[in-house]
C-alpha cells in the first residue's frame, strides 16, 4: 500500500478480532485464520485491531498485509487481558503528536487538557477553581456509583475492583468481565491513537507507562460502556465468559458506534485555546509520499529548513 489514504476511515472498520492457538497466514489481499474449527478469511482492510493470544503464529507475509493496511498486530495474554507487543501505526505525519508532546510539556496547557477529558467526562462544565485532587474525588465517587447502579440493576454481587495478573481464575466473574472488556476497548483506543499518529505513552491523566495516553482515552467510555456491558454479562452465567464478553464488546462497540467518535473525541480535548503548538509538520502530507525523507528542524526560524532534505543541508557551504 503506497497510499494510505487509500485505506479504509478508521472509523469505517470493525473493532478488534481476538484469536488464539490458530496459523495466520497470507491470503490473497487479506489474511486467513486456520484452527481446530477450519479456515476463516479475514479482511484486514476493514479491521482495526488484531490480538493475537496465545498458541498463535503468523507468517511474515499475513504480518506484511496486516501493516500495509494499517491493522494493529497485538500480542496479547490468555484473554487478551495483558499486552506484551504491538505493530506501529499507520500515519507517517508527525503533526499531532507533536502537538500532543507540546501540550504535555506545559503544565498549564496540561492542566487544561486534564479539565477537558474530566468534562467530557461529566458531559457538564466543571466549576472553576477545582484543584486537580477535587476532580480525581468526583470521579471517583461517579465510578464507584456506577458500579454500585450495575450491581443493582443486573443482580450482580459487588465488593470491589480486585484483579491478580498470577491469579486469573481465583478473580470474581464480574472482575474477570470487567478485565476482558477493558482490553478490548484498550486495544481499539491503541489503534486509533496510533492510527492518528498520537503517542500512546504521553498521557495527560495517567503517567509513567507506555499506554498512559490509551488509559486517559479508554476512561472516557467505561462508565457508559465497558462497566453496564461486564455487569450485563456476569449476571448471565455464563460458562465461557471471556469469550462471550469480547463478541458482546464487538457488538456494543458497533452499537455505540465507538470507532466513530474515538479520534474526534482526542481532537477535542487537545483543543486547548490560546495555547500555542508546532505547525510546521502540518503542511506536509507525509503519507501521499511513503519514502519521501524528513525535512531538518532549524531553531532559527521554529520549523523546518525548507533548503535541507533527508538529512544533509544543501543551501549552505559548511556541509
Amino acid at each position: 500500500m503506497d497510499d494510505l489514504h487509500q485505506l479504509a476511515r478508521f472509523d469505517d472498520r470493525l473493532s478488534f478480532l481476538y484469536v488464539e492457538h490458530a496459523r495466520i497466514d497470507q491470503h490473497e489481499q487479506a489474511i486467513a485464520v486456520h484452527d481446530k474449527e477450519g479456515s476463516t478469511h479475514v479482511p484486514v482492510a476493514a479491521l482495526a485491531v488484531l490480538m493475537l493470544g496465545p498458541g498463535t503464529t503468523i507468517t511474515h507475509a499475513a504480518a506484511r498485509t496486516l501493516a500495509d493496511n494499517n491493522c494493529l498486530v497485538a500480542w496479547v495474554g490468555q484473554e487478551g487481558v495483558r499486552m506484551y507487543a504491538h505493530s506501529t501505526g499507520g500515519t507517517r505525519s508527525s503533526a499531532n503528536l507533536l502537538k500532543q508532546a507540546a501540550l504535555w510539556a506545559s503544565p498549564i496547557a496540561r492542566l487544561a487538557v486534564v479539565r477537558r477529558m474530566y468534562e467530557r467526562r461529566f458531559d457538564e462544565t466543571l466549576p472553576e477553581g477545582l484543584s486537580l485532587k477535587q476532580l480525581r474525588g468526583r470521579e471517583g465517587i461517579r465510578v464507584r456509583e456506577t458500579y454500585a447502579a450495575a450491581s443493582l440493576k443486573y443482580n450482580v454481587e459487588w465488593t470491589g475492583r480486585l484483579y491478580k495478573r498470577g491469579e486469573w481464575a481465583s478473580a470474581s466473574p464480574v472482575n474477570r468481565a470487567l478485565s476482558t472488556a477493558n482490553a478490548c476497548l484498550y486495544g481499539v483506543v491503541h489503534a486509533a491513537i496510533l492510527s492518528a499518529g498520537y503517542s500512546p505513552a504521553l498521557g495527560f491523566i495517567h503517567t509513567g507507562k507506555q499506554l498512559s495516553f490509551v488509559y486517559d482515552i479508554a476512561d472516557l467510555y467505561k462508565v457508559d460502556v465497558v462497566i453496564p456491558l461486564a455487569f450485563e454479562i456476569a449476571g448471565s452465567y455464563l460458562s465461557d465468559l471471556e469469550r462471550s464478553v469480547r463478541l458482546a464488546c464487538r457488538d456494543r462497540f458497533r452499537d455505540t458506534d465507538l470507532l466513530e467518535h474515538i479520534i474526534p473525541e482526542i481532537a477535542a480535548v487537545l483543543d486547548v485555546p490560546g495555547v500555542e503548538v508546532p505547525t510546521t509538520a502540518a503542511i506536509e502530507d507525509w503519507d501521499e509520499e511513503p519514502a519521501r525523507p524528513t525535512r531538518l528542524w532549524d531553531p532559527e526560524s521554529g520549523g523546518s529548513d525548507q533548503t535541507a532534505e533527508g538529512g544533509m543541508n544543501y543551501g549552505g557551504s559548511d556541509c
